[in-house]
């Protein structure tokens, strides 16, 4: 249930293994690193409760480190790699972070905000120390004057993630600290082994950059029962079909953006690899759409798995294969918590009525230092259940779909239109390599529909493909769903984890405002 229980029997398994590199992290070696680690947060005076910080590329200590904070009781806060200064500085300064880690790789934007976080008292660098960050010390020789067994009030800490600002400011999401023995297993725990059946024999493929909550929380899972993860430095299509097969993958999650690179790849280069080995595919993250899905589910078979949840861990919904080809574009029914939909009065409404979806009966977490947002996330009736901000209906089976994000939605002439829709349809054109649609203003409707597109090769880029992908769009949908217009880019700003900053696209459209 923990590093050092595994590395007690399998001192020489693998706990991670980089895909790139080939460097390989032993049971033995996370277990003593994470430990040393541990010694040195207390000898630096932190004590559960306490908080620290970290912005790290994939890197092969990450999860080292991660457990380091965890079993010392600790909140912990990985950051985004591609945060610039500003953000990172308020993120760290916000979190309270009182010893915040980097890497060489990253020494430039680490340093950066060395001067607007006076409330860190400690800066370790890993790779060494690069001219020019001022205020680190090495990591590696920090940690080697500690000792590489368990410190003695070892206990359960927890992640203070933030979200990743896709429509505003950061929010971190403040969980209720356990502090419970390091052993004690936790509810997503529990999720992963009823619905995925891992064991210490699996071998999980993590595609996805580590600061974010799903790769970080089910890296750390998988390791708690022993198995194997492989950590991709940065996502491939091509290889990670080679890596399934080279390590006989049993586990992996993807995002919906990921599935889309890998069926564009060439039918002769996805049939190369050997793929048998899969047992669990699951994504969420992000909305699929159907084509998508229904060619993965075509292409892997049904070992495709859906879950939807935030970072707040309020509520947890899950569909597999069968269930979902039988209810197609749901992202589940619930597993935690109880699914409501609301209107803007928090008038609960019927299956197959659109609103705003809320959480009854599940975990409740708090925005970090901002009780505007937090009660800005509870239903306007005060019965405390909360919401992510999705709008979507449940059916008469309770599944439930989603529409698109309330703070997305477009008002033209008075009609609520939702823009995932035209993504969903725009995605799987065979000359869009990435869309985002969003409202712009106009003057006689308020709003009108835009459509943002990265195109397959720039070179198709132009009025005739615009026209295209309008009437592809209108013999799919309402024309008053589909764009007017449609702008090209060679790159969308999307995270690596799939989510779209559709905030810092639809900003550039709109004039100034206070």
């Amino acid at each position: 249930m923990h590093p050092g229980a595994i590395a007690a029997t399998s001192p020489d398994k693998p706990a991670v293994i980089m895909a790139d590199s080939g460097r390989v992290v032993t049971y033995r070696e996370l277990d003593e690193e994470s430990n040393r680690l541990a010694h040195l947060l207390r000898a630096a005076g932190l004590r559960p409760g306490d908080h620290i910080a970290f912005i790290l590329e994939n890197h092969p200590l990450f999860l080292t480190i991660a457990w380091a904070a965890h079993r010392s009781g600790l909140y912990y806060t990985a950051i985004s790699s591609r945060l610039r200064t500003d953000e990172l500085a308020y993120i760290v300064d916000n979190c309270g972070a009182r010893v915040f880690i980097s890497s060489a790789s990253l020494a430039d934007v680490a340093a950066s905000v060395t001067a607007l976080t006076p409330k860190v008292e400690l800066r370790l660098m890993l790779d060494g120390v690069p001219e020019g960050a001022e205020g680190f010390v090495s990591y590696e020789e920090a940690v080697a004057a500690h000792p590489p067994t368990p410190i003695a009030d070892e206990c359960q800490g927890a992640d203070m993630l933030y979200s990743s600002g896709t429509t505003g400011r950061p929010k971190g999401v403040e969980p209720v600290l356990s502090k419970a023995p390091l052993d004690a297993p936790g509810g997503l725990l529990q999720l992963v082994r009823l619905l995925f059946a891992p064991s210490a024999d699996s071998v999980y493929l993590s595609p996805a950059p580590l600061y974010h909550a799903a790769p970080l929380r089910y890296c750390m899972t998988f390791q708690r029962l022993g198995a194997t993860v492989v950590v991709m430095e940065r996502f491939d299509p091509e290889r990670a079909l080679a890596l399934i097969e080279q390590y006989g993958v049993t586990h992996s999650q993807w995002v919906p953006a990921m599935f889309i690179k890998m069926l564009k790849l060439p039918a002769g280069t996805r049939a190369r690899y050997d793929l048998s080995s899969m047992r669990c595919a699951i994504h969420a993250a992000a909305p699929c759409p159907i084509p998508v899905k229904e060619q993965m589910i075509e292409w892997w078979g049904p070992i495709i798995h859906e879950y939807y949840a935030g970072t707040e861990g309020n509520g947890f919904l899950h569909v597999g294969s069968e269930d979902w080809l039988k209810h197609p574009g749901t992202v589940g029914r619930a597993l935690l918590g109880t699914v409501r939909i609301l209107d803007e009065e928090g008038e609960e409404l019927p299956p197959g009525e659109h609103g705003t979806v809320y959480f009854s009966d599940g975990p409740q977490f708090v925005y970090h230092g901002d009780d505007a947002k937090t009660r800005a996330s509870r239903d306007p009736r005060g019965r405390g259940w909360t919401t992510l901000g999705d709008i979507g209906h449940l059916d008469e089976d309770g599944f439930l779909y989603l529409t698109d994000r309330r703070s997305y939605m477009i008002i033209s002439g008075g009609v609520n239109i939702y823009p995932q829709e035209a993504e969903n349809v725009l995605s799987v054109h065979p000359k869009v390599a990435d869309v985002a649609v969003f409202g712009v203003p106009d003057e006689e409707m308020g709003e009108q529909v835009k459509a943002v597109v990265s195109p397959v090769s720039m070179d198709l880029a132009g009025p005739a493909l615009e026209a295209e992908l309008i009437a592809y769009c209108r013999e799919r949908l309402a024309s008053y769903k589909c764009p007017k217009s449609v702008d090209f880019r060679e790159e969308l700003p999307r995270h690596p984890t799939g989510k779209l900053y559709k905030r810092l696209l639809r900003d550039e459209y709109w004039p100034a405002r206070p």
